[in-house]
């Protein structure tokens, strides 16, 4: 019968001939940072993510979860590559450009996973994505994954922030190999901190994500606030500003194959705005139409509406003209008025000056029928007053 070493160094090297570039043990049991997230939930930090909360329990404790569990195999996948600039002057975060991480990630796993299986190391329905109550970053940490940065994300040496987790629980308790990164931390750099526009990291490793520009764009529903709209930039989903100005991720290498690239982000000839616009003008769409464009991309996860409005907000910080035909139809004819009120206020911040643009506001308020979305509005037009 093999050792623990033995078996252990085996599901590493079966990690490594799956095709990831980290992959370390962590042990089974409450994260080290499960009283700083709990402290963080109690803060309300986690805004409209409800399912943070109800997944608490097994965050701070996953036994409560999976009782047979009793090591952790923590996988990292690098997916650092160029930044992605639509014409025009929008933005999509970087990972966003290819497949769905959640599919490529898990694809890899699950072949890992019958690997592992037949050598009698863990059981069915033990692998996850970024898609379960464990708390990925600390345990991937604990495993010697990397380590975290002032950002709350976690770094390594050769990729930077730009790399994604899974785990697979193990039914084998194997010691934890803390210790694979070289020692590393971001010193009295604040780069990430002072580069956030929207100051969503409160203090060295903690971010509110209610001020969160990523949050906002992927996860938020309904209605931003004015103010944040204002400092949420060209970004139509997600956000990758405390990255880009981390030193640790400045050499990462360009891994943009591993996820392909979808055609509208590739087309240089496409006309300034074109992208932004296409997001836009989706009413007749629906959510099913919007699953159905979006099928295999992380751009599916906030529904049609909340890729209009994201872009109708971005249109208002990259002005274009064939932005600004999107978005009057959009305030004219869309069926959310989210997005309704999102194209008034994209057409009051990008075109001040056209009396036009005035006028079509007016006309907007007046026929508004959502309570909300005409208060808001109406604050959009106070723009232009």
């Amino acid at each position: 019968m093999r050792s623990l070493d033995v078996a252990r160094t085996t599901t590493l090297d079966l990690a490594r001939e799956a095709g990831f570039d980290l992959a370390g043990i962590a042990p089974f049991g409450p994260p080290p940072d499960a009283a700083r997230f709990e402290r963080w939930l109690d803060e309300e930090r986690h805004g409209s993510m409800g399912f943070l909360e109800r997944g608490r329990g097994a965050t701070v404790d996953p036994a409560t979860q999976w009782p047979r569990g009793k090591s952790l195999l923590m996988v990292g996948l690098g997916h650092s590559r160029p930044a992605i600039e639509l014409e025009g002057g929008g933005r999509i975060a970087r990972y966003a450009a290819g497949r769905d991480y959640h599919n490529v990630v898990g694809k890899k796993l699950t072949k890992l996973r019958k690997r592992l299986i037949l050598e009698g190391l863990c059981a069915p329905g033990s692998l996850f994505v970024d898609a379960t109550p464990l708390l990925e970053r600390s345990h991937a940490t604990a495993a010697g994954l990397g380590f975290p940065s002032k950002a709350a994300n976690l770094l390594h040496p050769r990729f930077g922030p730009w790399f994604f987790l899974g785990e697979i629980i193990l039914e084998t308790d194997f010691e934890p190999t803390p210790h694979q990164v070289p020692a590393g931390s971001c010193g009295t750099c604040t780069a990430c901190i002072d580069a956030c526009p929207t100051d969503a990291i409160v203090a060295p490793g903690e971010v509110d994500a209610r001020r969160c520009i990523s949050y906002a764009t992927i996860e938020h529903r309904g209605l931003l606030e004015h103010a944040l709209r204002e400092r949420t930039g060209p970004w139509a989903f997600g956000c990758d500003i405390c990255s880009e100005v981390c030193p640790w991720g400045s050499k990462a290498p360009d891994l943009a194959k591993r996820f392909g690239t979808r055609p509208e982000f590739m087309d240089e000839s496409a006309a300034d705005g074109e992208v932004l616009a296409s997001m836009l003008t989706t009413a007749n769409d629906g959510e099913e139409g919007h699953a159905v464009r979006y099928q295999g991309s992380p751009l599916k996860r906030p529904g049609r509406v909340g890729i209009a409005r994201n872009a109708a907000i971005a249109l208002g910080h990259a002005p274009s003209e064939r932005g600004r035909a999107a978005l009057l139809v959009a305030l004219t004819d869309d069926p959310s008025p989210d997005v309704r009120a999102a194209a008034a206020w994209g057409l009051s911040r990008a075109h001040l000056d056209d009396v036009g643009i005035r006028q079509s506001l007016g006309e907007a308020l007046a026929r508004e029928p959502d309570a909300a979305a005409r208060e808001d509005i109406e604050s959009s037009l106070d723009r232009t007053s």
